[in-house]
């Protein structure tokens, strides 16, 4: 599952972490690769990512083995993490030259020996692998989709939600047509959803008629707890468990497990 969405700002990694974190406590087992050079979704689930640590840029470039790289995340020990350095920065530049450049990562993530059907991987196989996205529609973003089954689009409940989102879905219908035809629009969720303004609700109303049963029905909560935690290397999902910000993470994850697409 790719997360994605160009414009900055709008909870993407956040999402990214607390969604793996909300499906590793529903028992899942949970893989979140970091495809952004600034390595925010690394620093959230409290893995080591400094420069000269293997990371995505090595998979990428190199084509290192995933399986080498995930480190386990300390918190949730069914969750794992390929770490993103500020090597990765250089990857979009480094990749032009590579032949099928689109489609290194998911050589990469067929390749480990834990995705897959059950029959193959075994039952220890991942049951979700989410991939967090550079906020641009680059090279790194383009390999995401052509990795991916399914998308999820976090969509901040404000006035220029929308703006940029057709160019994303272009970019979808691009990457469709010519490298993925299996990646679907399967998840949409509003993010730093403030239920007291007007605004939020009609832009809420506006998604959902965009997008119908592909929105959640779960809002996520404008949060203090869930911006203050990755300060602690932590998910809010660990970080403060009853916050409403985690509960409704946990709602989401759970909507997302019932849905049942994965497979």
């Amino acid at each position: 599952m790719v997360v994605a969405n160009q414009k900055g700002g709008v909870g993407k990694t956040t999402t990214t972490v607390n969604i793996a974190a909300a499906l590793a406590q529903l028992g899942q087992r949970v893989l979140v690769i970091d495809l952004d050079p600034q390595g925010n979704a690394s620093t959230a689930l409290s893995v080591e990512h400094r420069r000269g640590v293997p990371s995505t840029y090595d998979a990428l470039v190199d084509g290192r083995p995933l399986a080498e790289i995930a480190q386990p995340c300390p918190e949730l020990p069914s969750l794992y993490v390929v770490p993103a350095t500020i090597d990765l920065a250089g990857a979009e530049i480094e990749l032009v030259s590579v032949v099928a450049r689109e489609g290194r990562l998911r050589k990469a993530i067929h390749a480990h020996p834990l995705v897959g059907a059950e029959s193959l991987a075994g039952e220890d196989r991942f049951d979700y692998v989410l991939i967090d996205c550079p906020p641009s529609l680059g090279l790194l973003t383009l390999n995401a989709l052509v990795a991916g089954d399914e998308m999820m689009i976090p969509i901040q409940a404000e006035y220029y939600a929308l703006e940029g989102l057709g160019q994303l879905l272009e970019t979808v219908d691009m990457v469709r047509a010519h490298l993925n035809p299996d990646l679907a629009v399967s998840t949409i969720l509003m993010t730093m959803y403030d239920a007291r303004t007007r605004l939020a609700a009609g832009v809420a109303e506006e998604v959902r008629n965009h997008f119908g049963d592909q929105v959640l029905r779960t809002n996520i909560p404008r949060s203090v707890r869930v911006s203050e935690a990755p300060s602690y290397g932590q998910t809010v999902m660990t970080y403060d468990p009853g916050s409403p910000g985690a509960l409704s993470y946990l709602e989401a994850a759970r909507e997302i497990a019932t849905k049942g697409v994965h497979g």
